[in-house]
């Protein structure tokens, strides 16, 4: 399995705080059968002429010297859209692993105009945006998804929003079932969140050529720079209400 979405990179944002804690993370990682991971520290659009700060830069150096060799480590950023973005992203400085693929977020209120008309900008820049987490964004519908993708963009959900409850765990979910979602991540803060716990659920959910597609095929092309595949969705469960009415309809 890969992930391209964790904080990981010691010490730079409100992800993991040391060195210490992200191999152990890592060596977690590596026992539940993730192979690459990215890592995406937050920067804003506003940095991204500059490139890495200097201490992104020391993080990395200090973490790939310690790394375990079971899990590649690659470089990207988690890019907050909070202004118009600079031409120079068009270098691919901050993109994974210098692909065409920018991870983009945005506010949790953000309209879903504002979405869609932020990710044209950022493909006419000649990149690929990948969505984090879009059923975060109350904006987020089946609709919107679609225009999004629709538009070029790339969908990426969190692996642990599966099984949330309520509103959040919804829109994933609803994002999965109809073939919307593109990778899952972790998005990782030096905590427990991995992407083998999406197995389970889609396990349960008939949905293993949609792991095999999320979770390691669609990545794999991300890393390297190539097309995702598209993603089917996920078998209709059939309702004891759909049985009943067969069952009735055969009586006559």
């Amino acid at each position: 399995m890969i992930d391209l979405h964790s904080h990981v990179l010691p010490g730079v944002d409100d992800g993991s705080r040391s060195v210490e804690q992200s191999v152990r993370v890592l060596r977690t990682f590596a026992m539940k059968g993730i192979t690459d991971v990215a890592c995406t520290p937050h920067l804003l659009s506003s940095q991204l002429a500059a490139g890495f700060p200097p201490a992104y830069d020391a993080a990395w150096a200090a973490l790939t010297a310690v790394a375990p060799p079971e899990v590649r480590l690659h470089r990207g950023a988690e890019v907050m859209l909070d202004r118009p973005v600079p031409a120079a992203a068009a270098e691919r400085v901050v993109t994974i692993r210098n692909s065409r693929y920018l991870l983009v977020e945005f506010p949790r209120m953000v309209p879903a105009e504002i979405v869609g008309r932020a990710l044209y900008e950022v493909i006419q820049l000649g990149l690929v945006p990948i969505l984090a987490h879009p059923e975060r964004y109350t904006s987020c519908t089946v609709p919107s998804v679609r225009a999004w993708r629709e538009l070029g963009a790339v969908m990426q959900v969190d692996a642990t929003t599966l099984t949330l409850p309520r509103s959040r765990g919804d829109r994933a979910r609803d994002i999965v079932r109809h073939g919307l979602a593109d990778i899952l991540a972790a998005d990782n803060h030096g905590d427990e969140r991995n992407v083998a716990t999406a197995l389970e659920w889609l396990g349960e959910h008939e949905g293993a050529e949609q792991a095999l597609l999320l979770l390691d095929a669609n990545p794999r092309a991300i890393l390297d720079d190539q097309a995702t595949y598209e993603v089917d969705p996920l078998p209709v469960r059939d309702s004891l209400w759909r049985k009943m009415q067969r069952m009735f309809a055969s009586d006559e």
